[in-house]
């Protein structure tokens, strides 16, 4: 169980200079948290934002999402994937928008694209296993996960050597190389900011513990367990592509993401070629 302490908090605060939460995504939170929230509110304030809203869009009628129709407004977005879903969408659009290249010491293009992939990769895997998860969840959390290494990168120069050391010499975890040269890592930077942007509290653990192996083997909800697995998975999978070679911390998580996903080996076969044939695409 990995432990933040309010100190630990102060000092992010004090150190790190992380995005604000959006004003778009303060005023859908504050819709959802009615009783009865209004569809046609939650549309209104999408709306308000024009690159928001096409965004939204562009993501809703990927292959990810498989809907049947073509969806040409937010309102018909809203009514088909409800607020929930709408809302991770968007969360996911802001972060991608929230950080600035200029203040950052790695290509942000390349790691947002390496964040897409994953969160696709997560969102096919979520659509493949027995166990019901929400496919918002898995587009979140994939895009979430690692949303402290930009801001490590902003917070330190030298941050883009440690992480091509990290990708070239994968025997350790990055936050093992940036434990040993950092006073934080960036499981624990990625928490505060997500909940600085009030994301679910599940989705803040599985971004704190996506590199600590206990978490399958704590008491967690099933479905929680499952999402966890499916970015656990997605993210090797998209590591094995594109580097022919396992994560470092794999070999930790094999057995019991199989387990947390109900996945047989042949199963688990079927998925990895899914997975090489969306990196032909």
């Amino acid at each position: 169980m990995i432990d933040i302490d309010d100190k630990v908090l102060d000092d992010l605060r004090s150190g790190f200079s992380l995005p604000a939460k959006p004003e778009i995504l303060q005023k859908l939170q504050v819709e959802l948290n009615q009783d009865e929230p209004e569809l046609g509110t939650i549309a209104k304030i999408i709306l308000e934002d024009v690159a928001t809203s096409a965004a939204v869009l562009k993501v809703i009628n990927s292959p990810a999402y498989g809907m049947s129709r073509t969806v040409t407004d937010i309102k018909q977005a809203v009514m088909f994937l409800g607020v929930n879903c709408i809302t991770q969408l968007v969360t996911g659009h802001l972060l991608k928008s929230a950080f600035s290249q200029n203040d950052c010491s790695i290509s942000l293009e390349r790691f947002w694209d390496n964040a897409s992939d994953i969160s696709q990769i997560a969102m096919l895997i979520g659509r493949q296993v027995k166990p019901t998860i929400p496919i918002e969840n898995l587009q979140l959390v994939g895009l979430f996960h690692d949303a402290g290494i930009p801001a490590m990168a902003m917070k330190y120069d030298n941050y883009a050597q440690l992480l091509t050391k990290a990708a070239e010499r994968p025997e350790k975890t990055l936050v093992m190389y940036e434990e040993h040269v950092y006073p934080t890592n960036h499981t624990v930077v990625g928490y505060f900011l997500a909940t600085s942007w009030h994301l679910p509290k599940s989705i803040c653990q599985m971004i704190l513990r996506h590199h600590d192996c206990d978490y399958l083997n704590s008491d967690q909800d099933k479905v929680d367990k499952a999402t966890f697995a499916a970015l656990k998975l997605a993210e090797n999978l998209a590591f094995e592509a594109k580097s022919f070679r396992s994560c470092a911390d794999w070999h930790a998580f094999r057995d019991d993401v199989m387990i947390a996903l109900e996945l047989s080996d042949d199963e688990y076969t079927d998925i990895k070629e899914d997975v090489e044939e969306f990196f032909i695409h």
